[in-house]
């Protein structure tokens, strides 16, 4: 949930007046806004031509973001059907294509803590249902969260008290490149990682002070979780042992645990087994909750880019629901309830697939993600996209309307929640192509539609 004490970013973006100087060429201390670790020690470089370029970061995420970043995006213009428009007239269709809308989705919804604000208040206005591109890796986690509660940890605490990690299942540094970085680097600590139910991640092999093993890299992670589960119980390993020597090894790592000063465990519900990630993340929660009873651990959860988190905190705190919600209009029908969360129902996938949706805004503000391959041309679609994304937005057998918009921390300022969840970090625009922000564009929007109702209202 939302820190009270973190600021309520509105849906402006101009910088604070206390807040950094404007971006002058070069900065030692910008903010990355494409992993959710969000690194805010960057060297960060302005060519003329309003390039980017971080030189001295070792983090191959950034440096492929930052190429599809030019002054051609400074004359990137809307588009109706694939035929350039100017924004005026690429809100007002779009406005008209929501306003016909009985069964709109809000899908990617790829936007800072600003823009989710906005699109909330425009799905009110049309009744739409919202979800992200990496709506399946929220939804199981909150699944395992609503079930059966979690101990969740975070970065700092990580770095300054963790001698034991636990990786399960995953590797954290395919997706977040400086995930050791954030936790080890300069603390001089002697640390331990065990990775569970995968091979050692190669980038932890290079720190210092710290030694990395692998363990049951080939098991099933739902056997491998289901008996560790049981000896976290207190469940005797003889007892549970089938010849594979997996639970002898389980209790052995469950003894070091107990041992630890602090162990902390790492997940990425990206990388677990579909459909049943839930599952799994519940099961590794319980393991966690056993420890507790006499020692110390806590779950660090990575994921959440593309504004994923911060948008599914934002929808929290707005509504009482996270993400996959359907928000009714306020004109709704008797018995319809306000808002309907169905994390099965809603999700992108199987509304398109069962063809439930009459309209699809898509909203891509950081990586150019393209909408869904599986819609269909009858949909109309609206996409909010980085300049990156115009050339995938082709014109269809449906309306099509694209309106490029504002990277926070590239184009505009915003705020991010981190990995963690614990922070809400503030952007700051790295060069200035002037492109409308997507909260904007969801403000006018809803504008436009409360003016269309006032219209149909009015007696003739």
């Amino acid at each position: 949930m939302h820190d009270s004490n973190a600021p309520a970013p509105n849906a402006q973006t101009t910088p604070a007046a206390d807040g950094p100087a404007p971006f002058d060429g070069a900065r030692s201390d910008w903010t990355c806004p494409f992993c959710p670790l969000l690194c805010d020690d960057i060297d960060a470089r302005l060519g003329g031509d309003e390039t980017l370029a971080a030189p001295a970061t070792r983090c191959t995420r950034l440096a492929l973001a930052l190429t599809r970043y030019d002054a051609s995006d400074n004359v990137c213009s809307p588009a109706i059907d694939g035929t350039p428009a100017t924004l005026d007239a690429a809100l007002d269709e779009a406005a008209a294509l929501l306003a016909q809308a009985r069964r709109p989705l809000f899908g990617g919804c790829a936007t800072d803590i600003a823009g989710a604000r906005a699109l909330y208040t425009l799905a009110a206005v049309c009744g739409a249902t919202l979800d992200s591109l990496h709506g399946d890796a929220l939804s199981a986690a909150t699944l395992a969260l609503q079930d059966r509660g979690a101990f969740f940890t975070t970065l700092s605490e990580v770095r300054s008290r963790a001698d034991l990690l636990v990786v399960f299942a995953c590797e954290p540094s395919a997706r977040h490149p400086r995930f050791y970085e954030r936790i080890a680097s300069g603390t001089g600590m002697a640390r331990e990682i065990c990775f569970v139910g995968c091979e050692i991640d190669p980038a932890a092999s290079r720190l210092d002070k710290t030694r990395a093993r692998s363990m049951l890299a080939d098991a099933s992670p739902h056997d491998l979780l289901a008996i560790w589960s049981a000896i976290a119980e207190g469940r005797k390993p003889d007892l549970l042992e089938d010849g594979s020597g997996m639970a002898t090894t389980l209790a052995s790592l469950t003894a070091r645990v107990h041992e630890a000063r602090y162990a902390a465990f790492v997940i990425e519900p990206a990388a677990l087994t579909q459909p049943h990630a839930a599952l799994l993340i519940e099961a590794l929660h319980r393991i966690v909750k056993a420890v507790n009873r006499t020692s110390r651990a806590g779950v660090l959860t990575l994921g959440g880019a593309d504004g994923a988190l911060s948008v599914n905190q934002t929808l929290t705190w707005l509504s009482g629901f996270p993400l996959r919600t359907r928000v009714s209009k306020p004109g709704r029908l008797p018995g319809t309830p306000p808002l309907d969360h169905d994390p099965y129902r809603y999700r992108t996938a199987r509304l398109l697939a069962a063809r439930e949706i009459d309209l699809l805004l898509w909203i891509a503000s950081f990586e150019p993600h393209a909408p869904p391959a599986d819609l269909d041309d009858v949909t109309p679609a609206i996409v909010l996209g980085a300049p990156a994304l115009a050339s995938a937005v082709t014109p269809r057998g449906a309306k099509t309307v694209y309106i490029p918009v504002a990277t926070p921390g590239i184009d505009c300022d915003g705020h991010l929640f981190r990995v963690d969840a614990s922070v809400v970090v503030p952007l700051h625009a790295a060069r200035h192509i002037a492109l409308p922000t997507v909260a904007s564009i969801a403000a006018r929007l809803s504008d436009d539609l409360a003016a269309r109702a006032a219209l149909t209202r009015r007696p003739a």
